[in-house]
């Protein structure tokens, strides 16, 4: 569909707008074919209000990029999730490289590093797809490397504090045991309405892009009722994600209702297809067993998938985006990828705080200067409480939630002393890593980690004041639904 001419990378935004619509269009179709007896219990065949991944990459410009030979080949992508998987779309050989597991589910063997609850392997479908589970798994950035960060347990349970340990670590091994971390995609938010300029969550994501790793964070789903994007997308530096959706009527995107607006100071820096996308499933999860009705299928392979809407999987989709970008310009700093995706976004005609700059354009951003530019704007100090990062979302039983000052395994969590780590890249100390190059040891924030518990936090039997540390505590209450799940799984 797209050639690799200079006239096609130099087309005006209005033919731009016009070959994203067409297609868009294009590609929102049943596919051909009668489903097999192989395809029963799969779920439903794949329809047309779904989005499929190649659809997403289709809308945002990347075969331009692919057929420019740009693929998102020696870029990794740390994916700060629920753990991905080597599902049928991310089996390459190499393709998903385990790096830690902060998780609750690290002590178990059977499911470190592992994605038992789904959103994690979802997410690094739409990034960085392959294709060995058939053409509906060819994700944005195809041949980018996934880098399997996990945070968040089977059942959903994530504290802030483990999300900001892990983009500690993930800035000092940017590059350590071969990786060449260059994006972070975290599909993560909170509900808190802090000031980015104390806020530790907002400074861990800072100090990753100052780090020179573009930062892509989902702006939240809260909707058009929310008094800001969530946290850390309030950060001024970081890509901020707002979600889009494919409006038959009239033949545009149009920004979806869940997605979350800004207050008119701080909006998402750009928008991308989040609205019932379909991509990879991990049969027997967590969400694939709370959400049979979300399975659904190609009907021309029988390539069994998962469809669900948020501005996680609008952050995916920019985060594949953005690999690309590295990979043309590879000395680019994150400011200047930030000002390539912005400054030539496809405006939808929606109000600012819900759009923002517009849509990720990628034909136009492959074609565009690089911008001769350096985000001028207040720094976080990251001092302020790490409960107040935390908003509404806590782990533990209601009666026992994980709140003040503590970090996710028991230690006082002491911001400014934590700060001052993070910024000079030392809040993990005494590092070793096994055979693969993952995390065997280390010390982060005053708790050791030996690659299967933390110092003080025994996983047989072991309780925090009462409350057992088992995985049916946290059900339905850190992000099962909010923070990482997106607005829907249908």
């Amino acid at each position: 569909m797209f050639g690799r001419s200079k006239t096609t990378l130099r087309l005006s935004t209005l033919t731009v707008a016009s070959v994203l619509a067409s297609a868009a269009a294009a590609s929102i179709v049943v596919l051909p074919g009668v489903a097999s007896a192989a395809c029963v219990g799969t779920g439903t065949a794949i329809d047309v209000a779904t989005l499929t991944v190649p659809t997403i990459a289709t809308a945002v410009g990347a075969p331009v990029a692919w057929a420019a030979g740009f693929q998102g080949q020696g870029i990794d992508v740390a994916v700060i999730d629920t753990g991905v998987n080597a599902v049928p779309g991310l089996a390459s050989a190499g393709k998903v490289v385990d790096a830690v597991d902060l998780s609750f589910d690290a002590p178990s063997t059977s499911v470190r590093y592992r994605d038992v609850h789904g959103h994690g392997t979802n997410m690094a479908g739409i990034i960085a797809g392959d294709g060995t589970g058939g053409a509906t798994t060819v994700g944005v950035a195809p041949k980018a490397r996934i880098i399997n960060v996990k945070v968040g347990a089977g059942d959903g349970s994530v504290d802030a504090s483990q999300v900001i340990a892990a983009l500690d670590w993930v800035v000092q091994n940017k590059n350590a045991n071969g990786r060449n971390i260059r994006v972070i995609n975290l599909s993560y938010d909170t509900d808190a309405l802090t000031d980015y300029r104390t806020d530790p969550l907002s400074l861990a994501v800072e100090n990753a892009w100052k780090a020179g790793i573009v930062v892509v964070v989902s702006g939240g789903n809260e909707g058009r009722t929310a008094p800001g994007l969530g946290n850390p997308a309030r950060n001024p530096f970081i890509i901020a994600v707002g979600g889009s959706t494919w409006d038959s009527k009239t033949s545009k995107f149009k920004i979806e209702k869940w997605s979350s607006v800004g207050d008119g100071i701080r909006n998402p820096d750009v928008v991308a297809p989040g609205d019932q996308v379909a991509s990879l499933r991990v049969p027997g999860s967590y969400l694939d067993t709370a959400y049979p009705a979300a399975r659904v299928y190609d009907p021309l392979t029988c390539t069994s998938m998962f469809r669900g809407s948020g501005t996680s999987q609008a952050a995916a989709a920019t985060s594949g985006a953005a690999a690309l970008l590295v990979q043309q310009r590879p000395t680019a700093t994150p400011d200047q990828i930030k000002a390539l995706l912005t400054s030539t976004a496809y405006a939808l005609g929606m109000p600012v705080a819900q759009q923002g700059n517009g849509m990720i354009n990628l034909t136009a951003a492959l074609a565009a200067s690089t911008p001769n530019t350096t985000q001028s704007v207040d720094a976080s100090s990251g001092t302020g409480t790490l409960e107040n990062a935390r908003g509404t979302f806590h782990v533990g039983a209601a009666a026992d939630l994980l709140t003040g000052e503590y970090q996710a395994f028991k230690s006082k969590f002491t911001s400014s002393t934590w700060a001052t780590s993070s910024k000079t890249k030392t809040a993990w100390t005494n590092q070793t890593f096994d055979s693969a190059g993952r995390l065997a040891t280390g010390t982060w924030s005053g708790s050791s980690w030996s690659g299967s518990s933390w110092s003080g936090s025994s996983w047989s039997g072991s309780s925090w004041s009462g409350s057992s540390w088992s995985g049916s505590s946290w059900s339905g209450s850190s992000w099962s639904g909010s923070s990482w799940s997106g607005i829907g799984w249908r």
